[in-house]
C-alpha cells in the first residue's frame, strides 16, 4: 500500500498547522517537525518544545528532524527525544538555504562525503542496541546530480529506516527539473526502503510518478499541500465535490486561525503566519488577484476577515 508524508517546511508546517490538516482532511501516514538543530549547552526552545510535545501532536505518527553536522550533539538530541518516546528519528540533509549550506549543514554537508561517512559511523554506533530508527532526507548532491552516486554508497552502509529523496541539487534550490533519472538510479541502487520527494502538485502527477516507480512505495508531499489541501484527497480520489471541498477548506482555515490566535502571539504575528500560508493557497483561487491582494495588504485581523469572507 502506497503512503503518503507531509514535508517538513520551516516555520509553516507547525504544530498547529499539522493538527488542522489532520482534522479536516485525509490524514498522512507521517508528518515530520521542521528541523531541530541541536544545542550543545541547552536543551530544547519554548518553541521547539512545543513542536515536539506528545500532547501536542496526538494521533499523529510524527518524525522529528535534526539538521547537525557533529555527530555528538546530533546523538544528545537523540537522547532528549527518545525520553519523549520518539523512536524514529529522521536526519536533514537537503535543506538548500544558503545560512544553513554556508555551515556544512543541510545539503551543505553533502559536499563533504569522508566528514558525512564519518558523521553517520558515529550517530549509529553512539545509537547502538536502542530501538531508534533513523531515516534520511537528502538531496542528490550539492552542485551536480552526478554526487549521488557516491553519496548513495555511503548511506547504503547504515541501516536506514527510509531514504526520502527530492532529486535535486542544492545549487537548483527549487527551480529546474526534478532529476527523475539519478532518482531511478537511487532507487534501484539504495539498499533502504526510498520515499520520493519533489514537485507533486497535482494528482496526476503523483499517478506518473507511481506508473513510473512501481517499487517505490511513499511520496513526501510539500508544497503541493500548501498550494491544495485537498490534494492528498484527490490522489486517493476522494476529494468529494465541490461544496464538500469548499467546506472543508474554510473549516480548515478557521481552524487555523483559531489556534494562532489562541496561541497569544499578537495579532501582527498571527497576520504574518497566516499571509505566509495565503503565499501558497493562493495559488488554488485563480482570477481573484485582487482579493487575495487585500489579503496580503491587511494590516489589522478585521480586514484580514473581511477580505477571506469577501473570497469565500
Amino acid at each position: 500500500m502506497t503512503r503518503y508524508y507531509l514535508a517538513p517546511l520551516e516555520g509553516i508546517t507547525t504544530h498547529i498547522f499539522r493538527n488542522a490538516y489532520h482534522r479536516h482532511f485525509c490524514p498522512m501516514d507521517k508528518y515530520f517537525t521542521p528541523f531541530l538543530v541541536p544545542h550543545s549547552k541547552k536543551g530544547f526552545s519554548a518553541r521547539e518544545r512545543r513542536e515536539i510535545l506528545p500532547e501536542n501532536n496526538e494521533g499523529l505518527y510524527l518524525v522529528p528532524q535534526i539538521m547537525s553536522n557533529h555527530a555528538g550533539d546530533c546523538l544528545k538530541t537523540v537522547g532528549k527525544l527518545q525520553a519523549y518516546g520518539y523512536k524514529e528519528i529522521n536526519l536533514n540533509m537537503g535543506c538548500p538555504s544558503k545560512t544553513v549550506v554556508s555551515k556544512g549543514r543541510g545539503s551543505g554537508f553533502l559536499a563533504f562525503p569522508e566528514e558525512l561517512d564519518r558523521f553517520l559511523d558515529e550517530v549509529f554506533a553512539g545509537i547502538g542496541n536502542t530501538d531508534v530508527q533513523i531515516s534520511i532526507k537528502t538531496r542528490l548532491g550539492k552542485e551536480e546530480p552526478e554526487e549521488f552516486y557516491d553519496i548513495l554508497e555511503i548511506y547504503n552502509r547504515y541501516p536506514l529506516k527510509e531514504l526520502i529523496i527530492h532529486p535535486r541539487v542544492q545549487k537548483d534550490f527549487y527551480k529546474n527539473e526534478p532529476d527523475l533519472k539519478i532518482f531511478a538510479c537511487g532507487q534501484e541502487g539504495s539498499k533502504s526502503p526510498v520515499c520520493y520527494n519533489g514537485d507533486i502538485f497535482t494528482a496526476e502527477k503523483c499517478e506518473e510518478l507511481r506508473q513510473r516507480f512501481p517499487e517505490v512505495r511513499a511520496f513526501m508531499l510539500g508544497r503541493g499541500i500548501l498550494m491544495d489541501p485537498l490534494l492528498l484527497e484527490r490522489i486517493k480520489q476522494e476529494a468529494g465535490d465541490g461544496r464538500a471541498q469548499a467546506e472543508k477548506f474554510w473549516r480548515f482555515h478557521d481552524q487555523l486561525y483559531e489556534d494562532y490566535r489562541a496561541l497569544g502571539m499578537g495579532d501582527k504575528n498571527v497576520l504574518f503566519k497566516m499571509k505566509e500560508l495565503w503565499c501558497y493557497l493562493g495559488q488554488s483561487f485563480p482570477g481573484r488577484e485582487k482579493t487575495l491582494k487585500k489579503i496580503r495588504k491587511a494590516e489589522r485581523l478585521d480586514r484580514y476577515e473581511a477580505a477571506v469572507e469577501e473570497l469565500l
